[in-house]
């Protein structure tokens, strides 16, 4: 047998249950062509097994030949931005699919490789545990439930995305196919498997920073609320709503007090933060030519301005490939004395008509309106010893505790509930962005309220599909970059000619 090796990610396993291990990336060593059974028979072989199975929440930023940023993918879809870059065929695929227009040439076609990774790995480490013979059953359970949340996370992606996917809970043998499910098939599937982990209690409902980036049971609270409200299971929306409460009633999770503070490096894994992607700038093994190896993130390259030349902002100095500018339609959705929007977005509208060299090389769809989030102004890769455009140390956050106050405002007016809980929810969130309460609130101004708080952070698009307003919000726009409306056969994009033609059964998304 070809001798195993597996890389490690930013987590590090060690102790009883787990350790950090800081700016130390371990490595594991060749187990000497040994067979798996006879390798993954202790905790610790066990742990690299698990840990491995969270290396591809790193890779879609790039990897695998793609550019794949969660929020870019995203976003592109949505109302907020455009896609940016040199010209319209640069990163084709995402203009194809911001115009609605994609195929099975262009689409996210290594996403779908990233995450049917990840499942893979996860049921790796779902195999090997019961080989273990110094695993403790506490330990075995939670190393079972830490794999099976993460498997719903990578199989939630494909879903959100593809829709009708092969779906399977062991690993494949030749020929390595399996059913094609329809997405409410698939959906079926994944919320009762996410029901058993979430009912076995044992994942805490936070990690200490040393564990940091686990999925833990709130993380798993958040993906339940996501998951039910994008498929509109009213029937499960009190459970939803419950498991919102039970976060917003622990001491474990809180707003941020400043909002503009969670965007830089000093707000990675306060109490706002429910689950996050870590990335480090220091110590990197990631590189062009190894782009699924450890370190930071592209995304503040892919975002910034091209070829920047003003001096008293040198952080903005670099490369920057120019994805991703603002609208100004998005700008002007906030108020004046709305927070968010200077945390938000980056306003160099002040060098429009100067020439290049005191300003930067405008690229195609240029606005001078930049996303703030995630830019190198709020991270850094001082610490990279190499190909550092690729390795930003800004952390991804998936989902934070202000999503949880507007999901319980959502559920609670869905259910019934109290209107005026749903209110103080929501006016929690608008007070720290410095606005006024609100006495009573609609599920529209809660959706209104989720645009401002999490714009650029890829949630708009999914809410604008599950709540139906998005054939009336996605349609053509005066700049003529926008030619087609969203319709419902948009919902799911196309599956990349590569995996059709690995599986001829595959039943191709109409799109």
């Amino acid at each position: 047998m070809k001798a195993k090796y597996i890389a490690m990610s930013l987590l590090a396993a060690g102790g009883m249950l787990f350790t950090s291990c800081g700016d130390d990336f371990l490595e594991v060593t060749n187990p000497s062509g040994d067979f798996l059974e006879d390798y993954y028979k202790t905790d610790e072989h066990i742990q690299e097994a698990l840990i491995a199975a969270y290396d591809p929440i790193h890779w879609p930023d790039w990897g695998l030949g793609q550019y794949n940023a969660l929020n870019i993918d995203a976003e592109i879809q949505g109302d907020n931005f455009w896609v940016g870059g040199e010209t319209k065929n640069d990163m084709q695929n995402w203009h194809m699919l911001f115009n609605y227009e994609g195929n099975e040439n262009n689409t996210l076609s290594s996403l779908w490789t990233v995450d049917y990774s990840g499942i893979k790995r996860c049921n790796d480490v779902l195999r090997y545990i019961p080989w273990g013979t110094d695993v403790t059953p506490a330990n075995a359970k939670n190393y079972e439930m830490q794999a099976r949340a993460m498997r719903v996370f990578y199989y939630n992606m494909l879903w959100h995305y593809f829709g009708n996917i092969p779906f399977y809970l062991e690993n494949l043998n030749a020929p390595y196919t399996a059913p094609q499910l329809k997405a409410d098939e698939v959906y079926a599937e994944l919320i009762r498997e996410l029901e058993e982990v979430i009912d076995s209690k044992v994942l805490p409902l936070r990690w200490d920073n040393a564990n940091a980036g686990r999925a833990s049971q709130a993380m798993c609270y958040m993906m339940y609320a996501e998951m039910v409200m994008y498929q509109k299971d009213t029937a499960r929306y009190p459970k939803a709503l419950q498991y919102m409460q039970e976060i917003i009633a622990s001491n474990d999770y809180a707003l941020n007090p400043d909002y503009a503070n969670i965007w830089y490096v000093e707000g990675e894994w306060t109490k706002e933060s429910i689950w996050e992607i870590n990335y480090e700038d220091g110590g990197n093994e990631r590189g062009w030519s190894s782009p699924l190896a450890i370190g930071g993130t592209v995304l503040p390259t892919l975002i910034s301005p091209n070829n920047w030349a003003v001096g008293d902002q040198p952080e903005m100095a670099g490369d920057g490939w120019g994805f991703l500018p603002v609208r100004v339609e998005a700008y002007d959705k906030f108020s004046e004395g709305d927070l968010r929007r200077d945390a938000t977005i980056l306003d160099f509208r002040f060098l429009e008509g100067l020439e290049e060299s005191q300003s930067y090389h405008p690229r195609y769809q240029n606005t001078f309106l930049w996303l703030k989030k995630y830019s190198k102004v709020t991270g850094t890769n001082s610490h990279a010893a190499f190909d550092n455009n690729l390795n930003f140390n800004n952390n991804y956050r998936y989902y934070r505790y202000s999503e949880a106050l507007l999901n319980a405002a959502e559920l609670l007016l869905e259910t019934g509930g109290s209107a005026a809980t749903a209110a103080q929810y929501v006016s929690q969130v608008r007070e720290r962005a410095g606005l006024k309460a609100v006495q009573s609130v609609t599920k529209d101004d809660i959706i209104d309220e989720r645009d401002l708080e999490f714009m650029g952070e890829g949630k708009r698009y999914w809410d604008l599909v599950r709540t139906g307003k998005a054939s009336t919000v996605l349609v053509p726009d005066k700049y003529g970059y926008r030619t087609n409306r969203w319709t419902e056969s948009k919902k799911y994009i196309p599956i990349a000619q590569s995996e059709l033609d690995s599986d001829p059964a595959l039943v191709q998304n109409e799109y």
